[in-house]
């Protein structure tokens, strides 16, 4: 039976005629105790849901939805390593890269807490001697820039962790510069290399498959440049020195000419999306040392055990998700803001349109049918205070009907005696709950507004989301991040899609692959279609193609 031929689905559709017809500022109007009926709390990090176009009720109705789509079963097939993925036929074990060393695990008779475990500590012991110095390239010096080389999971989380954590760096850790390529077409590294000493750069390359084309270009541009510095050994000693590769793939690794004596390895269950928490995560640790990654994993399980034992009714990712299902399923919202008020920030909404839109960017359902409602919306972000100055005008005014997630830290610069920067944070929180607050209620919130003339109205409306944590931190962060991931599983079990896949960027890759000929001007005129024929064409009239 299709989703939308449940009792619970159009149930939804009966309440959602109804509150079609509700203001979200007439909402607060009727219960002034809403805030404290609609907001819950985990640990640092408090939901606040009463800016939503939502009542008691809704939840009611949604969780209702949840419970015929079985959610419950499904969050324990995610945990105990069910092939949740099914399209690939493998678990998706994110949450087991975050788990204590007492908890265990079975999957095809081995621990694979054990195994997570013995490459965190295989990973402790590369941090540690990068850090103090002892990790030397070709010339004796020690590292001083690390380079990690990734795309997509590979380079969005860690960038963003990195950048988000900055400011809990340790002492020891500062004097590492760490920096991130992604870009196929070279610009990164290609500035990048001229500001660094090859005798003390050391690369990471970080990909699942080891065969990314865009990261082993840029690895392969990193190898030839560190060939023609003044280093006059062998290539093996030269990769041994500056190289150290992360995949799930050893052998690939191995082949590319990095030893196993220099890798960290993670596994199949591990989705690349997914994957910041495994040993993807070096540049993080690197940063944060051992200690802050371990607490930003601690965060994110201890979001894992509410998921997988809070009653559904008040299971933060659960009513996040479920609200998301109503904005876009029932009151016909397909567009969703990621709005940070936080610098420290401004990489998450990148990191969310890959773990959303990858995720649940899908019209087949788990049974290969075509599916006949909507699923994700898209994403699109920036810190908000530049957003104010850049798309607020459409949130405010436009003809779109927006949801908006305003993330935001309670607490910063509590600890120093610097008056300007402390009253900077609380303009900051200012601006935060004042463009949530007319963004959902509209110019009701003035005196007189309705004598404006209809420029300067705000109608409001556009439902809100507020998620704050108590201060940004790694266990705080890792919770935030742990909350969004979650969200995206219970919504692909609402829609009855795999999260988990991501077959939509396979094709690209291939036909990119059979065009590379073309550009050789000895090959016979391309033919592909007009366009792409014309295009070629005109490169190599340019004397681009070689």
């Amino acid at each position: 039976m299709s989703s939308t031929e449940s009792t619970a689905w159009k149930d939804l559709q009966s309440h959602a005629y109804y509150m079609s017809q509700s203001h979200i500022s007439t909402l607060f109007l009727q219960d002034s105790d809403r805030f404290q009926h609609l907001t819950f709390e985990q640990k640092d990090l408090l939901l606040d849901l009463s800016k939503q176009r939502i009542t008691s009720e809704t939840i009611s109705l949604l969780i209702k939805l949840a419970e015929e789509k079985q959610l419950s079963e499904w969050i324990t097939k995610l945990f105990k390593g069910d092939h949740v993925n099914d399209s690939e036929d493998r678990p998706a074990l994110h949450t087991a890269l975050r788990s204590p060393a007492h908890y265990s695990l079975d999957l095809s008779g081995t621990n694979i807490i054990d195994e997570v475990h013995d490459n965190l500590e295989r990973m402790e012991q590369l941090v540690t001697r990068i850090h103090s110095g002892q990790w030397r390239g070709y010339t004796g010096h020690s590292i001083d820039t690390v380079v990690n080389i990734g795309v997509g999971g590979s380079d969005l989380g860690p960038f963003m962790a990195c950048k988000a954590l900055s400011e809990n760096t340790p002492d020891i850790a500062r004097k590492i510069k760490v920096h991130f390529v992604s870009s196929m077409d070279g610009s990164q590294m290609a500035d990048l290399l001229d500001e660094l000493n090859p005798a003390r750069t050391l690369f990471i390359i970080s990909s699942k498959s080891f065969t990314t084309i865009d990261t082993l270009a840029n690895a392969q541009t990193a190898k030839e440049w560190l060939k023609k510095s003044s280093y006059a050994g062998s290539e093996e000693t030269l990769v041994s020195r500056h190289f150290i590769g992360v995949s799930a793939n050893p052998d690939k690794v191995v082949e590319w000419g990095i030893p196993k004596s220099n890798q960290l390895e993670f596994w199949d269950w591990t989705g690349g999306r997914y994957s910041m928490w495994s040993t993807i995560g070096l540049p993080i640790a690197l940063k944060l040392g051992m200690a802050g990654f371990k607490d930003l994993l601690a965060g994110a399980h201890e979001m894992d055990e509410h998921f997988k034992t809070a009653p559904l009714d008040v299971n933060l990712p659960v009513l996040l998700a479920m609200t998301g299902i109503w904005n876009i399923n029932f009151q016909n919202i397909n567009a969703h803001a990621i709005l940070p008020y936080d610098g420290r920030l401004s990489h998450i909404p990148a990191y969310l349109e890959q773990l959303e839109m990858e995720s649940n960017g899908k019209s087949v359902d788990r049974q290969g049918n075509g599916v006949n409602y909507k699923t994700c919306p898209i994403l699109w972000g920036e810190v908000g205070t530049n957003a104010q100055h850049a798309f607020y005008q459409l949130l405010h005014q436009g003809t779109e009907a927006v949801m908006c997630d305003f993330i935001v830290a309670a607490r910063r610069y509590h600890d120093t005696d610097n008056s300007e920067l402390q009253h900077q944070h609380q303009l900051n929180l200012a601006n935060c709950l004042a463009q949530s607050r007319i963004l959902a209620l509209g110019d009701s919130v003035l005196e007189g507004a309705e004598d404006a003339p209809a420029y300067k109205r705000y109608k409001g409306n556009q439902p809100c989301t507020t998620i704050m944590l108590d201060e940004l931190t790694p266990f705080s962060f890792g919770q935030l991040i742990a909350l969004y991931e979650h969200k995206v599983f219970v919504q692909s079990v609402i829609w009855n899609i795999n999260p988990f896949d991501q077959w939509g960027v396979e094709l690209g890759k291939k036909v990119a692959t059979s065009l590379l000929s073309a550009f050789d001007t000895n090959n016979e005129t391309p033919n592909f279609d007009s366009s792409t024929d014309g295009l070629i064409n005109r490169i190599a009239a340019k004397g681009e193609a070689k």
